[in-house]
């Protein structure tokens, strides 16, 4: 009987990827989720007693593998400038992946303070990783520009997200300049 639940619940977590990922948080309803997951609409409230619980449980979930991406990625990088060219490019690789463009979705959407809450967490953990390498460069806060750096890519996600004119790699590019050298253009 666990299994069973474990896999139902299982199966609920991915419909929901599906549908953050197909179409935003408006799309993440429980009729939908029975929809796809050929549950009575009664049974998906067995496992979650709200939306917001759902966005809960994905973050639980899915926010450490991103996380554990990003930080495989920073440990393979020599400097400190490596570190942070990674730690931007493979969060903006992840957005491509269904189960990162849910925690995109995620993290753009309207939630309750709990669900705000997790996510505030888990960005904050992200945050913590490049932490090192921006004092290792010398930045006098470098908790401070790690949350201005994670601030540039949420804008280049979201700037992924939306389809922009530019291609994803320029968007990747612009980003990581940013990150290492401001808005002076390379000379």
């Amino acid at each position: 009987m666990a299994e069973h639940r474990t896999m139902q619940r299982d199966a609920l977590l991915d419909a929901a990827r599906s549908l953050l990922s197909e179409g935003g948080t408006e799309a993440l309803t429980f009729p939908a989720l029975a929809e796809r997951t050929g549950l009575a609409r009664s049974s998906v409230y067995e496992y979650f007693r709200s939306r917001a619980a759902v966005v809960e449980e994905l973050c639980a979930v899915d926010f450490p593998v991103w996380a554990a991406e990003v930080e495989a990625a920073m440990e393979r990088a020599a400097t400190p400038e490596d570190k942070i060219e990674a730690y931007v490019r493979q969060q903006l690789e992840l957005v491509g992946d269904r189960r990162h463009r849910a925690v995109v979705a995620i993290s753009a959407s309207e939630l309750d303070a709990g669900a705000r809450e997790k996510i505030r967490a888990a960005h904050g953990g992200l945050v913590a990783m490049i932490v090192e390498a921006l004092a290792e460069l010398g930045h006098e806060q470098p908790r401070l520009a790690a949350v201005l750096l994670q601030g540039v890519v949420d804008a280049a996600v979201r700037r992924t997200e939306l389809g922009a004119a530019e291609d994803p790699a320029k968007i990747a590019d612009a980003a990581v300049s940013l990150a290492l050298r401001g808005v002076t253009p390379r000379v």
